[in-house]
């Protein structure tokens, strides 16, 4: 086994630039290059290793997003790109920089199971938990958690997956991949109302996956103790019931109080809070091994911090 030193992987990729709107939009490349930067100058820098992702191939993608879907989108890309919602865009290399954030994803995740590092984390971009299996949607266009949650499955790294989704906003799109299994657990933390406007507490998954779904809807204004009460109460059980061979994390930061796309008053550190609970509660199984792969957060010296 390789040694678990330095801590943490830190995967990313100045490839991301390449996908940006041609007029102003929240969901841009300084978002990825704050994180990065923030990092290579933070106080704990020399724990962190930084490494390139390789690309994504179709048949990983696949596995979660319909071929129809995957070409659709490539066509959008060969004709110059455009808007495929009201808040969705593409360029002519947004389908590469997808794909390399896939790739991302699936080397933070197999890292820690095969003992590359203990955590991990994707930072890249764009995010990706809204996009549906047929459909690009609320910035995101290829769902890297899930396909990564996925991948470990398929591989055989996992046979249980933990991911929690700690994003301002719904991950419909990871929901969805799961809904109808139980070998990955999806539990999201949102503020709802909210965008995409799914995420109620009735949602909790069907069939096999009747239970492994937890949705915990926060109202606009929820501070740092109502937010850690309700992980306490509803996210830490879960995680120490379904007894997880690895924790993934969502790591979306708009829930944060400067955040301009929620109303959500979370401050810089109730994140690694949220974080540390969580990681605990998934000790006795995981051995501490987790990966996070970046989804939102927009104000960027908050995103940063």
């Amino acid at each position: 086994m390789a040694s678990l030193e330095p801590e943490v992987l830190v995967v990313t990729d100045e490839g991301h630039r390449a996908h940006r709107s041609a007029s102003a939009h929240a969901e841009r490349p300084e978002r990825a290059d704050a994180v990065a930067a923030a990092l290579r100058r933070a106080s704990f820098a020399s724990r962190l290793r930084f490494v390139s992702p390789g690309r994504a191939t179709s048949a990983e993608v696949e596995r979660i997003h319909a071929r129809t879907y995957v070409q659709e989108l490539a066509t959008v890309c060969a004709r110059g790109g455009g808007w495929l919602d009201a808040d969705t865009y593409a360029t002519p290399s947004s389908l590469d920089v997808a794909m390399v954030a896939v790739g991302a994803a699936l080397r933070a995740a197999r890292a820690v199971v095969d003992g590359e590092a203990r955590t991990a984390f994707a930072a890249t971009r764009p995010p990706g938990h809204h996009a549906e299996r047929d459909r690009a949607m609320g910035f995101c266009l290829l769902d890297q958690i899930a396909i990564a949650a996925d991948d470990l499955i398929v591989t055989g790294r996992a046979s249980r997956v933990f991911v929690f989704d700690f994003d301002v906003h719904h991950g419909n799109g990871t929901q969805n991949a799961f809904w109808e299994r139980g070998d990955v657990f999806y539990a999201s933390m949102h503020q709802s109302p909210c965008y995409p406007g799914t995420g109620a507490r009735h949602e909790i998954g069907r069939g096999d996956g009747e239970g492994t779904t937890l949705n915990v809807p926060l109202a606009p204004g929820t501070g740092p103790e109502e937010w850690l009460a309700a992980l306490d109460e509803l996210v830490v059980p879960a995680i120490e019931d379904f007894r997880p061979d690895v924790l993934l994390f969502s790591a979306g930061f708009d829930a944060h109080r400067a955040d301009p796309l929620a109303q959500c008053e979370l401050e810089s550190a109730t994140f690694y809070e949220i974080t540390r609970r969580a990681c605990e509660a998934a000790r006795p199984t995981t051995k501490g091994r987790a990966a996070s792969v970046l989804e939102g957060g927009y104000d960027l010296t908050a995103l940063g911090e």
